[in-house]
């Protein structure tokens, strides 16, 4: 092996960078974001000009859909989640953000404020589908960890996750997503 080298085996081991947005729009006492920062789950960023040029940032309203492939990407540069209220989320993601912008497949939401609304996720439940659906399963279920409401979001979704975990490119994604929603 080249010094230096990642080999399939370090990439599991390695988990990539979690940063949050916080736009700080919600009660700080409710807000996921504010918590895994709290837990030095996630670094905080204030400033959209502090989210990493190449890192993957989660928005609602991009294009392109995150893939299992993306997990190269997540483990060199980082995953963003934006952490915004959702009756401004128009206004937050309106502008360019940094980044490789990604939105997540239909999964539903398990938080008590959204429970059962497709695509209405808190940031918690955003960073953790982005890491399941990348192979970052224990890192998703530590984030998930630090709220009694949100395991709940795994049996909620699994079946789906696991699907986008599988699929290899979006149009399988797309079939697999039609085959749930």
């Amino acid at each position: 092996m080249i010094p230096g080298s990642t080999t399939s085996r370090d990439l599991d081991i390695q988990v990539p960078r979690v940063y949050v947005l916080q736009l700080r729009q919600d009660d700080p006492k409710k807000c996921t974001a504010a918590k895994l920062v709290r837990f030095r789950l996630a670094k905080p960023f204030y400033r959209t000009r502090q989210i990493p040029p190449k890192s993957l940032v989660l928005n609602p309203f991009a294009s392109t859909v995150l893939l299992n492939k993306d997990r190269v990407d997540a483990l060199s540069f980082g995953l963003v989640a934006i952490d915004c209220s959702w009756e401004r989320v128009q206004t937050a993601f309106g502008t360019q953000l940094p980044g490789r912008n990604l939105k997540l497949p239909t999964l539903l939401a398990s938080n008590p404020i959204n429970f059962g609304t497709p695509n209405k996720l808190s940031s918690l439940e955003a960073l953790a589908a982005g890491l399941y659906i990348m192979g970052f399963r224990e890192k998703a279920n530590q984030l998930l960890s630090i709220f009694k409401w949100a395991p709940n979001f795994l049996t909620l979704n699994l079946n789906p996750l696991e699907a986008y975990a599988c699929a290899k490119d979006a149009q399988e994604l797309a079939k697999a997503e039609a085959d749930f929603f």
